[in-house]
């Protein structure tokens, strides 16, 4: 494809900034259309990423919509000899298990508030 080119040397001043006028916005025109398909695109990546959560686990359910963050538990049991707390949330610590078949009970490790203020700025 041969278009034949203005000499641009011989264009009078004018003639040169319409030029620079009409390719600035024949550029700007389609740096916009390009930028909106790849916003259209991104949209539909993040479509089908929208189940991944920030750490990279999935945090969807059936319906496509995300979980809700849950508030951080408090921990509600510790263990004496370690340290180690327990929320009462899932599984049972193994450490509370051993302690509780050889005759203890949780009672024994739930840990005391100390007042209203103490429980609740940890």
């Amino acid at each position: 494809m041969s278009v034949k080119q203005p000499e641009l040397e011989f264009m009078s001043l004018d003639d040169l900034w319409a030029l620079h006028e009409s390719i600035t916005a024949i550029l700007s025109a389609r740096i916009k259309a390009e930028k909106h398909e790849l916003e259209k695109r991104l949209a539909v990546l993040n479509r089908g990423m929208a189940g991944i959560g920030e750490s990279g686990d999935l945090r969807s359910l059936e319906n496509g919509k995300l979980r809700r963050k849950y508030p951080r538990v408090l921990p509600k049991y510790r263990n004496p000899q370690t340290s180690e707390t327990w929320s009462g949330r899932g599984k049972r610590p193994r450490w509370l298990v051993a302690a509780m078949k050889s005759g203890r009970t949780m009672e024994e490790f739930r840990i005391r508030e100390s007042g209203s203020k103490g429980r609740r700025s940890a």
